[in-house]
């Protein structure tokens, strides 16, 4: 028996080092790569994933599952070698019924869509876009035609980024929110207002920017040895492996958006980077869900990000670097200032208590386009109407609107629902957390994030992959995902009591 689990950790372990090669192939296009070699790019990435499919679906692999599941199901069922069995069946149950051709053409045509939305985006125009959108939602049809024991189209595509959720438990969560935070926005919100409330004047220099930001990062737990951060057009993470963490952020010169955005990545990569070393080049060594991935995204963009203990900490050295915008803005001010609600046309530069409605439309717009309901023709007519009615925004232009975001351009539908999740299991955890280390607000105002790294990789990351997202939470925060703490943590926040 101990062979046959040797055998199949040396496949896993081929497969883990084939898929880090082709997440590097991916950051380099979007960091490094020039725009021209996207169509050879393509080329090289759908080779790969054609050798990456040949290897999750050999039947060399069917065999040793059914000889090592009768031995798995007699040891501990929490033990690292029955889950990585478990997951090993879910993976190669799933990659059975996807043709190799359909796999190699969806990663192919992830890498051309991309170069399609750069130069839609550079020309502020959606239509140079379309075609390529099209592509992939033809693509999405075949593959969710491959699978069989689902309600609902959409279901499939969420079980990728977030196993086991369904629409039909999303919907009403989805409902629950909106309805809550519709009157939270008026009570709490002034789209009178300048945006960031009128506190940032003047430019940030980009090069400026990056020292601010690696400053942050290092504060916070940033490793030069095992980290980098470079820049893109859709900050991003990815990584070669627990040890090889990549960070992207964007810096914009008339704010410093820059700082939340590399905060967000940094959750991100915290998390991969802490899942614990036994796990490594193995389907455990990764997060469980994009839902508990965003969880700690937004958890270091916001609930670290966006609070006044860490500023009283982070804004003078700021000052120092920005005098000129932010010499004569105190920290009350500034803090004011990055917790405005105000509904605004960017997704990742909305406020906490809008950002949810973003995430919304997209969620709505993504059925409609699997189910035909929208014609792509007119998908930028609808979103800017859906901006309109959600947010009460004019959009100005496509690269303003329905080409603001990087996902669909590779093709990830069903990924942008995690994004909510993850602000709701993020209050969760903070609060179970907080319980642990009552003394968490003085020590972020110190610049002490060990703690709170060290509870996070203790209860959270050191189990990458091993349980499911509902086993993951359960053991976090003692329960499933609830709305009410995140509800509750808003409106404290804003001042607003409950209806």
């Amino acid at each position: 028996m101990n062979a046959q689990l040797t055998a199949l950790r040396r496949h896993l372990g081929e497969i883990s080092d084939l898929q880090s090669i082709a997440g590097l192939l991916f950051w380099d296009q979007q960091t490094m790569m020039p725009p021209a070699g996207a169509l050879n790019r393509g080329d090289s990435l759908g080779t790969l994933a054609r050798v990456i499919h040949a290897r999750e679906t050999d039947p060399m692999l069917a065999r040793l599952l059914d000889a090592l599941e009768p031995w798995a199901a007699e040891q501990d069922p929490d033990s690292d070698d029955a889950r990585l069995i478990f997951w090993t069946r879910r993976d190669f149950e799933k990659a059975v019924r996807v043709p190799e051709d359909l796999a190699a053409e969806m990663t192919k045509a992830k890498a051309l869509g991309q170069h399609a939305w750069l130069e839609a985006r550079a020309a502020n125009d959606f239509k140079p876009f379309r075609a390529a959108l099209a592509h992939h939602v033809e693509l999405r049809h075949r593959y969710v035609a491959c699978f069989t024991g689902f309600d609902h189209p959409y279901d499939v595509l969420l079980d990728d980024f977030e196993p086991g959720l369904t629409i039909a438990e999303l919907r009403p969560l989805f409902a629950e929110l909106r309805d809550a935070l519709v009157p939270l926005v008026a009570a709490a919100g002034n789209p009178d207002q300048p945006r960031n409330d009128g506190a940032f004047q003047g430019e940030f220099d980009a090069e400026a920017q990056r020292v601010a930001v690696l400053d942050v990062l290092e504060a916070v737990g940033f490793d030069p040895d095992s980290w980098r951060l470079d820049p893109t057009l859709h900050p991003f993470a990815s990584g070669g492996g627990i040890d090889d963490i990549r960070i992207t952020t964007h810096y914009e010169p008339g704010d410093l958006d820059s700082l939340f955005a590399t905060m967000h990545e940094y959750g991100h990569g915290l998390y991969e980077h802490q899942v614990a070393a036994e796990l490594d080049r193995g389907p455990l060594a990764s997060g469980v869900s994009l839902g508990l991935h965003e969880s700690q995204s937004r958890m270091w963009e916001n609930l670290v990000g966006r609070s006044l203990p860490f500023w009283r900490m982070f804004y003078p050295r700021l000052q120092e670097k920005f005098a000129g915008a932010l010499g004569g803005i105190d920290l009350d001010a500034f803090y004011r200032s990055v917790n405005q609600v105000q509904p605004s046309l960017i997704r990742i530069h909305a406020d906490e208590v809008t950002y949810n409605m973003h995430i919304i439309l997209r969620f709505e717009l993504e059925q409609e386009i699997i189910g035909g309901r929208v014609a792509l023709a007119d998908l930028p007519e609808e979103w800017n109407r859906r901006m309109w009615d959600y947010l009460g925004i004019e959009v100005p232009d496509d690269a303003h609107g329905v080409l603001q975001d990087v996902h669909w351009s590779g093709g990830s539908m069903g990924y942008f629902p995690t994004y909510t999740l993850g602000n709701v299991m993020s209050v969760q955890i903070w609060e179970r957390l907080r319980e642990d280390l009552p003394e968490l607000d003085e020590q972020v105002e110190r610049g002490e994030f060990a703690p709170l790294r060290e509870w996070l990789g203790e209860h959270l990351h050191r189990h990458g992959r091993k349980y499911t997202p509902e086993e993951t939470l359960a053991k976090v925060v003692g329960g499933p995902i609830e709305t009410a703490p995140y509800l509750r943590y808003l409106r404290d926040k804003h001042g607003v009591p409950a209806a």
